[in-house]
Parts: C-alpha cells; structure tokens; sequence
C-alpha cells in the first residue's frame, strides 16, 4: 500500500484565495480592510525571508500590511511601546512578533503584550486557557492548519484515536484541543512516553511535532492511519554535494508512505498552511472586532 500524500501547497492556495473572497466582501459591503502587523526584530535570514513571504500573501489576499523591522539592539521597552501602539490602532487586526528574539528580550512579556483579540499567532496565555476550555479563542495557525488538512481528508473525526507526539505550547498542546473539540479520543506522547512505538501504533490519526528528524519510524505507523507530519528539520544532504542540506520531517517518510493511509510531505505538508491560517484568524479578528459573523467557509 502506498499512502495518499495530502497535498499541503494546493490546500493552503483553495484556502488563500476563500480569505481573498471574504476581505473583498468586506471592503464592498462594509467599508473594511483587514490589517496585519509583522514585526521582526535583528536580521535572522530565515526570519526575513517569512516575513517577506507573510507580507506578499497579505497584500495578495487584499489586506493591509503594515510591516516593522527593529534592530536586533532594539531594547525591550521599545520593542513593548510598539506593541502598545499597535494595539491601539484600529487599522491593525492582527499583531505577530517574529520568534526568536534577541536573547536580551523576554518573549513572554512580549507575547502577553499583545491584546488577546489581536494575537493571531494564538500564543497569548489567555487564548490558550480559551482553546483549552471550549471558548472562542485565536488558535495558533500550525495547529489550525492541521486540523483543516485532517478533516478534508476524513471528513467526521469523531471517536479516531488520535496520537500527538509533542507537548509544546505552539503545536502539541493546541493540537490535542482542537482534537478533543473534534470528538477524538486524544492521546499526547513525547519523547519520554514509555514505549512511544507502540502508543503511536494505536493511532488512527498520528501527528509528529517532537522536532527530531525522522523520528517516527514506519513500523511505529498504523496501517491506513493519517499521518500529519509537523517537524520541518534540515540535514546535511552529502549525496547533494558538499555542503548541501535538505528538509525533513519528523517521520521517515519512506518507510511511512508505505504503511500510512494518507501523509503530509515535508516540505509542501503543514508548512504552507501555516500562513494561510496567519490570514485566516487576521480575518475573523477583523469580523470580531466588528461585531460581524465570523467566517464559516474556512473550513474550522
């Protein structure tokens, strides 16, 4: 058997242009563009080339971007006074800071900085108490992703078992509540989780977000199960030639697309859904903020 391969890229495009739809909808019928702020502190390569690439599929999907680049010695108490003003803006629906920061800047107090109802990253504390008691909430757009990949390929969730592998606040833990919210039978593993194969065995639906290349292993997979693959890993790639690299996930996928029923590639899995769900929730912050109906056709 050979895994149906969930095609990650097309998705996060049919998803772009429902949110194009929607903005144009609300320019034409209430006067509205969405605003989403980006700020990004120092000059990290990786970092510079994700924010360029938010801010072209912002504009693209009609939105305004409003984008701020700070020196890496940008002191803490000015990075916060930004933030301050940005929340304060009714332009601007959506706040993200570009992580990491400077080791001199406390990421928790920046993330807490920002106003709940405009985190669109869905870190701030009090959204994760929300996602974790059934509220409305910002969810953070990995994870969010996901999940909409999940129930395109299966439709109705309810009674899966589903295993997470991976505890972190970005990924595991939202995860396993938009899971729970779907009516599966969630289990979260780690590293540490005694005989990790054999829980993961269990697993109708299996997300690996460890962040240790291939990892996961085929014969740790399920017959059929749907694998959601998370870890974007790079490994030198000699066979590439000296000093070349390339991008794994935390499954072997070799191995696994043997075994799976369907499977995230890495790349072009998870990862472009990711900013597609990052204009997602800018749009439905924009609806809330104006007492408007949230989105339905986003598929959440």
């Amino acid at each position: 058997m050979t895994a149906r391969i969930i095609d990650g890229k097309a998705f996060a495009a049919r998803l772009r242009g429902i949110i194009a739809g929607r903005v144009a909808r609300l320019r034409a019928d209430h006067g509205i563009v969405p605003g989403l702020a980006v700020v990004l502190v120092g000059d990290d390569p990786a970092s510079s080339i994700y924010v360029r690439s938010k801010a072209k599929q912002t504009v693209e999907a009609g939105m305004n971007s409003f984008e701020h680049r700070l020196d890496a010695a940008t002191p803490e108490g000015e990075l916060l006074d930004l933030i301050g003003r940005l929340n304060a803006d009714p332009a601007v629906n959506g706040i993200l800071v570009q992580l990491p920061l400077p080791r001199h800047i406390d990421t928790a107090k920046v993330l807490a900085a920002i106003r709940p109802e405009k985190d669109v990253d869905g870190f701030h504390a009090i959204n994760a108490g929300l996602l974790a008691t059934g509220q409305k909430a910002m969810v953070p757009c990995t994870p969010l992703g996901c999940i909409m990949l999940l129930k395109d390929q299966l439709g109705d969730l309810t009674g899966l078992n589903a295993v997470v592998v991976g505890r972190s606040n970005i990924v595991g833990k939202p995860m396993a509540q938009l899971l729970l919210q779907k009516d599966c039978t969630v289990t979260i593993a780690h590293s540490r989780t005694r005989d990790l194969p054999a829980v993961c065995r269990t697993a109708d639906i299996l997300v690996a977000a460890v962040g240790r290349p291939e990892m996961v292993r085929g014969a740790w997979i399920k017959p059929g199960a749907t694998v959601i693959d998370v870890g974007i890993n790079r490994i030198p790639a000699p066979e590439m030639g000296e000093g070349k690299y390339r991008l794994v996930g935390d499954v072997a996928f070799r191995e696994a697309v043997e075994v799976a029923g369907a499977i995230t590639p890495v790349p072009g899995g998870v990862g472009p859904m990711t900013i597609a769900c990052l204009l997602a929730n800018t749009v439905t912050a924009t609806c809330r903020a104006h007492g408007l109906s949230e989105p339905t056709e986003f598929g959440i």
